[in-house]
């Protein structure tokens, strides 16, 4: 089959195929005139691909599993399941990362929220000097707010 066919099948771009096939992850034959040809086995292999690439992880990263699908044995699944639990735990790490930074904004976004509600309702004051002596400055990222 050719490119085309191939993308239409597996739900790709043609583009992602011609990617596929620079960074070693996908290989054609070649008709006298140029053209790429795949075969059946191709679509699965694409499939394979994508889902891997739905797991996040980088190109280079599914070069170095293809060996487990392409020659399967002990030693490469071994490789494969080594390399994937690094990927898992550098995932795990992203998460952790975007947990702290989500914890860290919905801090900043409380204050910010009390910060505008004591704009739009200030506290009755006695007397203008009682203002002076108890205001507190609003930390500099949230008065930008």
């Amino acid at each position: 089959m050719r490119i085309g066919e191939l993308a239409a099948r597996a739900g790709v771009s043609v583009r992602s195929l011609r990617y596929y096939e620079q960074r070693g992850l996908l290989t054609s034959t070649r008709t006298p005139s140029g053209q790429r040809q795949y075969t059946e086995h191709d679509v699965d292999r694409v499939h394979f691909i994508q889902g891997l690439y739905a797991a996040n992880l980088s190109s280079s990263t599914i070069a170095e599993l293809m060996p487990c699908r392409d020659a399967p044995s002990k030693h490469n699944s071994d490789a494969t399941l080594e390399r994937m639990a690094r990927e898992r735990e550098r995932i795990t790490a992203q998460m952790d990362d975007l947990q702290r930074a989500r914890d860290t904004l919905d801090k900043m976004v409380a204050t910010a929220r009390a910060h505008r509600e004591s704009l739009l309702h200030p506290a009755p004051v006695e007397d203008e000097s009682a203002v002076s002596q108890n205001s507190t400055p609003l930390p500099s990222a949230a008065a930008s707010v």
